[in-house]
Parts: C-alpha cells; structure tokens; sequence
C-alpha cells in the first residue's frame, strides 16, 4: 500500500489530500450526505491510498453538512484499506459534526468477545449447585424476616390487614379447591385401605383396617397430600400473580403509590392459605376414611356403622390435631416461597416460568422436610 499520487486533490468538491512528515491529512469539503454518496465513493476508492502505520488526520474544517452515511463511508473505506483506529486522528470538527461522528462510533464499536462458557466437572458443579442452594436458603430466610416484620406490624395494628382481598384470595385457595383436594384424598383412601385389606385378610385382622386407615389419614397422608396440591394450585399461582404484576411495573406502580407490596400482596395470599389448609386437610381426612370405609364394606364386609364404631374407639382427637397443626405450617411455607419468587423475578417471560416451576420443587421439598420434623417431635413428645 504505497503512497499513490493524488491526482488534483486540491480541485476535488469533496476534499483535498496533504501528505507530510507527520501523517496523511484528508481536508473534506462540500456535503458528505446520503444524497452524494454515490459520487463521492468512485472517486475516494480510487484516489485514497495509504502508507502502512500512516497517521491519517481528518480534518473538517471546510466541511459544510455531514450525516451518518457519510461518516459511516469514511470508516468503511479506512477500514477496508487496513487502518485501525488508533491510527486515525480528528481535527477541526464542528459541534454539530462531532456529535454524529460520536454516534456513529458508538453504535459501530465492536463488541466484546463472548466468553466460551466454561465446562466444569462433577466436583465443581456440586460445589456451584451448594453455593446456589445456599444462597437461595439466605434469601428465603431474609424474606420470612421481612414478612414476620409485616406480621408483627399487623398484630399491633390489625386495621393493616386488607381483608377484601384476603376473602378474594380465600375463595381462590379454598374453596375452589375443595373438589381436587377431595378427589385425591379420596381415592388415596381407597388405595390405602385396599393395599391394607389384602394383608388383614390373611391373619384375620379385618377390623385393623379402620385403625390403619383412620391414623394414616389423619396424622400423615391427608396434610402431605393437600400440601403438595396447595403447592403445584395455589403456590405457583401466587408466583405467576406477582410475577405477571413485576412484569407490568405494578408492583413498581404500588411503592410510587406509597403502598407496602408485603402488606397488599404477600399479607392477604398467605392469611387466606393458612385459613385455608386446615380446612382442606379436614376435607381430606373426612373423604378419605370415608373412601377407606367404602372398600371395608366392599371387600371386608365390614358395614358403615361398625366401621364408624371402631373408628370413635381407635382415633383420638390428638392424632387428628396433629394433621391440623401441621396444616398451618405447610401453608406459611408454601405462601412465603410462593410470594419470595414471585417478587425476584428477572423482567423477562422465560424468568417467570423458571420461577413458577422452583415455587413447586421448593414448596413440595420444604413440605416433606417439615413433615418429617413434626414426626421427630411428635415422637420425642410421646404424641
């Protein structure tokens, strides 16, 4: 790329060449805009030729009107010729003409190199899946702390609680989930009662299935069951609610209101399924040993009345207070989970759906754990 002549550059409308010790000066002149274009790129591919490690200055100082085509030819010819950025030098460039050079730049720079993600082994993956677990367990905590803040608010002044929307949110987790909640626990009931039968018949120990499915009903399988319903119906629901809301800014609309989102959204949801899970967990127990009493009769021939008989003899009403103290704390959990990734989603659809799947694993994981601490407890208290 040796230096070329510049054939009467000093008669050219659009600029002039200047070739000194320092560097190549292109003066420009006239008007580089979209509408001259095409005449001014013949005659620049023809003449413009440049030295290797040239400094090349661009002077404007005679330049009357420019727009982003003209500037955007300029860096494509230099580009093409092989001159980089570091070799090109400004000079003299009006205001006006500065602020679209500045436009150009910025919307052409080039972007940085995308990393190649990084393939870690087993080892490293269990140890990011821990620090993630980890993580997750600290914001979880931060939010129970924010909400018992809340809670401990309301009790001083109940007058905060929006019990308007805490029926509507009632009505939603209860009532509309009478039937499913029945439905399962019913047929859960037959199952049990079945599997049971087939055993008791062998030794004679018929009666024993009103003590096997009563206690099972009632102590364990009616508030796991109704649990894990509420958490894939109503705790999801919670997420994909606020979600949706963080989405439209109007959670963002609720804080400018000088509203608490804790207070108008987490408040009422979590009040309504805390009411709402001993009430369905009662449902499940009543439907599901009435479902196992079906099956005695049908397969055992024990009748209704005798089942009912030893039922008052063998279910006290601890072993059905137990299913209904851990109703309530089922229900926290799962409203708390349920409304916490709700409020952390990213701005983005795909975010939303991640969220809403992780409110159900989370919820049914916390469940089970809670499940099997009241079982320690209820051991170690002789209950």
């Amino acid at each position: 790329m040796g230096a070329i002549a510049r054939a009467n550059s000093e008669g050219n409308p659009w600029y002039s060449l200047h070739e000194s010790s320092e560097g190549l000066t292109i003066r420009f002149r006239g008007s580089w805009r979209l509408a001259h274009i095409n005449e001014i790129y013949p005659v620049i591919l023809r003449e413009w030729r440049f030295k290797p490690n040239q400094r090349i200055f661009l002077d404007g100082s005679e330049l009357d009107e420019l727009d982003t085509s003209g500037v955007m030819l300029v860096r494509h010819v230099l580009r093409e010729a092989g001159v980089s950025e570091e070799q090109v030098v400004e000079s003299n460039v009006k205001p006006e003409h500065s602020s679209i050079t500045k436009l150009v730049r910025e919307n052409l720079a080039v972007p940085d190199p995308i990393e190649t993600p990084k393939h870690f082994g087993l080892l490293e993956r269990a140890g990011i899946g821990t620090i993630n677990a980890l993580a997750k367990c600290k914001e979880l905590l931060a939010f129970i702390g924010q909400t018992s803040l809340v809670w401990l608010k309301i009790f001083v002044n109940p007058r905060l609680i929006r019990f308007r929307e805490s029926v509507v949110q009632l009505e939603r987790v209860c009532v509309d989930a009478v039937p499913i909640a029945a439905l399962v626990t019913f047929l859960i009931g037959i199952v049990v009662a079945y599997l049971f039968s087939i055993q008791s018949e062998k030794y004679g120990a018929n009666l024993f299935i009103v003590d096997a499915a009563a206690l099972a009903m009632c102590r364990e399988l009616s508030p796991i069951i109704v649990a894990i319903i509420v958490a894939g119906r109503s705790g999801s629901a919670f997420t994909a609610q606020i979600g949706a809301m963080k989405l439209n800014d109007e959670i963002d609309a609720l804080e400018s209101l000088g509203l608490s989102p804790m207070q108008v959204l987490v408040v009422p949801r979590m009040l309504a399924l805390i009411i709402a899970m001993p009430l369905l967990v009662f449902v499940g127990d009543v439907v599901g040993i009435f479902g196992a009493m079906i099956i005695a009769d049908l397969r055992l021939g024990i009748t209704s009345v005798t089942f009912i008989d030893r039922l008052n003899q063998v279910l006290p009403v601890r072993s059905l207070l137990v299913g209904l103290i851990k109703a309530p704390v089922f229900a926290a959990f799962i409203a708390v989970i349920g409304c916490k990734m709700g409020l952390s989603i990213e701005r983005n659809a795909t975010s939303l759906g991640l969220s809403t799947t992780s409110t159900v694993v989370q919820s049914i994981v916390s469940v089970i754990l809670l499940n099997a601490a009241f079982a320690i407890i209820f051991v170690e208290l002789g209950i």
